[in-house]
């Protein structure tokens, strides 16, 4: 069982983290991982790993979602990994896999699992529907290359 004293240290790793991916602050993201930043996103099976795959994805989805932000936050914490679920939210603004920009905004559930090392991140998996995000941004043409690499 993980001791008060990390457990609070550990949200406050998740809090600093979630916070500068708003604030575009990516540099400061990065140093929320243990030494080698690794993603998982599960609706797509796409995996960034390390910190130059990290911040490539950081920088297109920001380009493409530049509002790109969380609400409703609820955290679920056990001794491995805390349960991030929240909304997430954005304006597409930007090239979206070589698409124009629609302008259209979407709302999407989300769960993100956060591993650790000690007081920091080894993995971040996130789970969402990726067919509610396109539709709702005007992009379901997307869903028909579903399988193929993005």
């Amino acid at each position: 069982m993980i001791s008060d004293d990390l457990r609070k240290r550990r949200l406050a790793i998740i809090d600093e983290h979630m916070n500068t991916e708003v604030t575009h602050e990516f540099d400061l993201t990065l140093e929320t991982f243990h030494g080698h930043p690794h993603y998982e996103i599960m609706p797509t099976g796409q995996v960034f790993d390390g910190a130059e795959e990290v911040m490539g994805y950081y920088r297109t989805t920001r380009e493409a979602f530049p509002d790109q932000r969380h609400d409703n936050v609820r955290t679920h914490v056990s001794d491995e990994t805390i349960v991030v679920e929240f909304d997430l939210l954005g304006t597409n603004l930007g090239e979206f896999y070589g698409m124009p920009p629609t302008g259209k905004s979407f709302r999407v559930p989300v769960i993100a699992v956060f591993f650790f090392e000690q007081d920091r991140i080894v993995n971040e998996r996130v789970y969402f529907d990726s067919a509610s995000l396109v539709n709702q941004i005007g992009r379901g043409e997307l869903l028909a290359l579903a399988g193929q690499d993005l």
